[in-house]
């Protein structure tokens, strides 16, 4: 899925932590008191925020926590529905704002009003029904290497200049959120010509990566000077390579907003259990997350490192209402996979 990045604090945090060995296991604890957690492979690794967040959890709770590495983003509510019959999780952590439709289709999902709610930006607040539980947000944006690059593009316009010819490295919509991302953000930029603008785009895409991970990978290798990622992409630079090499963008157009949301299963065991760990992500956890996934929080009071504060700030945040993502997202998958094949 996804940005996520090596945190010097979450690191030093599982040192001691015996979560980690714990997060790798496919076995959910059998205590009454434990719960089991399924999230996206970055949130769970050793450089994503899961085991610190685990580990801190389960001290201030006593409620132990069994965390499951599924895969993408994309891949969760997959998981969920397979095992509908014979459910193993309690929370499903991490769908992305794009998937609500399907989530609240599901049936799986049960609705559950945070206390901490009154915390969370009320632009978060998408779900009337309270399935899906904001708990981190970021925002897409085309990041440059200003090594290469002295004039940046400002527009999604901009990209289909001849400047670019095989300068920029995009990620697969079918396999990954953030490409899922860009071509909603299309969407939202130009309706129904939104092909149209990826047809123009081809001669500048130098490669379409199948994970976000893989080709923010060649972007940092020199592969291309352009890539798709968030506007806080650059905050880890930041922080653990001291470099502003990096630089992320703020369009005319306006950027798109992507939402990650937690829910509780309709199936748990635990829903006590359940509930304290999303008030606890909602808490006390904000700070650890943001850190780590290189994302905003979605508690307002969460306080931020300085380097969150010399990014690109975009004026305006794009959206597609989650009914309008149900009934066309197979739609334009289609239309993309024939109009990128030709």
């Amino acid at each position: 899925m996804k940005h996520r990045f090596l945190s010097l604090v979450v690191v030093i945090l599982l040192i001691s932590s015996p979560i980690f060995t714990a997060a790798q296991k496919e076995q959910p604890y059998q205590q009454d008191n434990a719960i089991t957690v399924y999230a996206y492979d970055s949130f769970v690794s050793e450089w994503g925020p899961g085991p610190a967040v685990i580990a801190g959890f389960e001290q201030s709770t006593g409620i132990k926590v069994h965390l499951v590495s599924v895969g993408n983003a994309s891949e969760l509510l997959r998981r969920a529905q397979l095992e509908r019959n014979n459910p193993r999780a309690d929370i499903i952590l991490g769908i992305p704002n794009g998937s609500l439709g399907q989530m609240r289709d599901s049936g799986l999902f049960e609705a559950y009003v945070p206390r901490a709610m009154n915390e969370i930006f009320p632009f978060l607040h998408i779900d009337p029904d309270n399935v899906f539980i904001p708990f981190n947000y970021g925002v897409f944006s085309f990041i440059y290497d200003s090594d290469h690059i002295d004039t940046p593009p400002v527009s999604m316009q901009d990209l289909l200049d001849p400047t670019w010819k095989k300068s920029i490295i995009l990620m697969d919509p079918r396999t990954s959120s953030v490409g899922m991302g860009l071509l909603e953000w299309s969407y939202a930029v130009y309706g129904e010509n939104y092909i149209s603008w990826w047809t123009a785009l081809k001669p500048n895409i130098l490669t379409i990566a199948d994970s976000w991970s893989s080709g923010y990978g060649l972007f940092t290798q020199g592969e291309a000077p352009i890539v798709i990622s968030y506007t806080t992409s650059p905050v880890y630079h930041i922080m653990a390579e001291d470099t502003d090499r990096y630089v992320s963008t703020a369009f005319e157009e306006g950027n798109a907003l992507v939402i990650e949301g937690v829910g509780m299963l309709t199936s748990s065991k635990n829903k006590d259990g359940a509930k304290a760990f999303i008030e606890y992500l909602l808490t006390d956890a904000q700070s650890t997350i943001a850190v780590a996934n290189v994302m905003y929080p979605a508690n307002m009071t969460t306080e931020l490192p300085p380097a969150f504060d010399v990014i690109a700030q975009p004026k305006k945040l794009l959206s597609i209402d989650f009914e309008i993502l149900v009934k066309n997202q197979d739609r334009w998958l289609t239309e993309w996979v024939e109009a990128m094949s030709r």
